[in-house]
């Protein structure tokens, strides 16, 4: 009897491409491209906590970032790769609640934060003489505080509002986590008006934000072609452009799967989508924005030198 009750009220994950033959691969492969995230981002915050020359409001942001990519990463991963190796797709409602609140607290939490990190490089370069009164270290104490305010007020609205509609029929998610709307199709109950409650909160989230991204690029892209130094004027180009990449990489995904009509797109694609924004995303972003700067070289060498030579 209790069985039957708990069959009832969990989910089951199918899991991604359950369809795919040779999917063992690509589950190896993804838990590669996790470890490499995992590593990354946590060298990158324990180098920016030890290296006192990396204690700038860039690098403090940064810092955010990884622990916001760390924490992103495993709260899908993980449970993935456990449901893939043993044979179980259940996962309870508090566990998909759960799942949902921190996907949702951290996505929301990372959008703040990169359209906050554009408008440091913004006044870095646009502003540079400004810069240390602008970006000081209250002002960056309140970035991340709204960063993660804003991402828990976020996460809050979409899982009380996903977690209380009737469930009826099937409970497979077809999906490798608890993502919005593939469990809204398991909805008995209309969910339009929810539906634009996120479109409205998808405004706030990605569209202003990637608004104000680009505006801020484009206004350092016009600032630097009226540098005089070439090279200055390269560096600046390539790191914006990189950065302008790794945006693109996790906003237009976002925009597609919350912001276009379910019609529009399969499961598949979803599931793609997905991938690319919660596990390559993660990967990319220490080494796109840190790992291959001077600063932070020059930090880990120096870490490297204590810790295996000095002793």
């Amino acid at each position: 009897m209790d069985g039957g009750n708990e069959t009832l009220t969990n989910f089951f994950l199918l899991g991604l491409f359950p369809e795919l033959q040779h999917i063992s691969i690509l589950i190896i492969c993804l838990l590669l491209v996790y470890f490499i995230a995992l590593t990354g981002n946590a060298i990158l915050i324990l180098l920016i906590h030890v290296d006192t020359c990396l204690h700038t409001p860039m690098y403090f942001l940064l810092s955010h970032l990884s622990l916001i990519d760390l924490a992103l990463i495993s709260t899908t991963v993980p449970k993935m790769a456990i449901n893939f190796f043993s044979g179980k797709k259940n996962i309870s409602k508090v566990a998909c609640g759960t799942q949902i609140f921190f996907f949702f607290a951290l996505g929301g939490g990372e959008c703040l934060l990169l359209t906050l990190m554009s408008y440091d490089r913004y006044v870095a370069i646009c502003k540079p003489l400004r810069y240390p009164i602008i970006m000081n270290t209250s002002i960056c104490l309140k970035m991340a505080l709204v960063c993660w305010g804003g991402g828990a007020l976020n996460a809050l609205i979409n899982t009380i509002y996903t977690m209380h509609f009737p469930f009826c029929g099937s409970r497979e998610i077809h999906h490798f986590f608890c993502e919005l709307p593939a469990i809204l199709k398991l909805s008995c109950k209309d969910t339009s008006l929810y539906e634009m409650v996120v479109s409205v909160i998808c405004i706030v989230f990605v569209l202003l934000p990637l608004g104000l991204i680009m505006a801020s690029y484009m206004l350092i892209f016009l600032t630097v072609l009226h540098m005089n130094s070439p090279e200055g004027r390269r560096k600046a180009l390539a790191t914006c452009s990189s950065h302008m990449a790794v945006v693109s990489l996790y906003y237009m995904p976002a925009m597609i799967i919350y912001m276009t009509p379910r019609s529009s797109h399969t499961a598949e694609q979803d599931e793609i989508l997905s991938v690319i924004n919660t596990i390559l995303t993660p990967m990319l972003n220490p080494l796109i924005y840190s790992l291959r700067n001077k600063e932070v070289l020059a930090g880990l060498r120096k870490v490297m030198i204590r810790r295996f030579i000095l002793g």
